[in-house]
């Protein structure tokens, strides 16, 4: 029997939301879908696009323009949605993109820095400087925690695209 050491990865579904790079942690992940219809949610908080329904089961869609106060996406621009679990009820967190599964080195995994703006702090729990690219790494459960108060920046003062 071989006793070669494996080295432990972090996977992470990469999202695209504006011009910023998000992992999901792939172990959250249950599906990606193309776009559904979408049904409005009456008094619902701002960042809940409305549920959807996948393959007869309720699910809640969560903006995350919306949800990290950036500006909306275009009606006609396509988006696409990533089915995420958190206790016991599906959500599908709605992105500009989907990419590739990245298995990173946790070793390499950053603190988020101080100068990020204090909504996406808030969403995050790290970061992954990649040769191109920044990765933010979602905390799916801080996502999640749609009671938790949305600071009035992220409603009012739009962020990058």
């Amino acid at each position: 029997m071989s006793t070669a050491a494996t080295t432990a990865t972090e996977g992470l579904v990469a999202v695209r939301i504006g011009q910023q790079t998000f992992g999901a942690p792939v172990l959250s992940v249950q599906d990606v879908i193309a776009p559904v219809r979408i049904d409005r949610v009456p008094r619902a908080p701002p960042e809940v696009a409305g549920s959807l329904n996948l393959r007869g089961r309720i699910v809640t869609a969560i903006d995350m323009r919306r949800r990290l106060g950036m500006a909306p996406r275009a009606p006609d621009q396509a988006h696409m949605s990533v089915i995420v679990e958190g206790a016991g009820e599906l959500y599908a967190l709605q992105v500009d993109d989907v990419g590739d599964v990245l298995w990173l080195d946790p070793a390499e995994r950053e603190p988020q820095p101080i100068t990020l703006a204090a909504e996406w702090r808030g969403l995050c729990s790290g970061l992954y400087r990649l040769d191109a690219d920044l990765v933010l790494v979602l905390d799916i459960d801080a996502v999640l925690a749609l009671d938790a108060p949305v600071p009035a920046s992220a409603l009012t003062s739009p962020l990058p695209a």
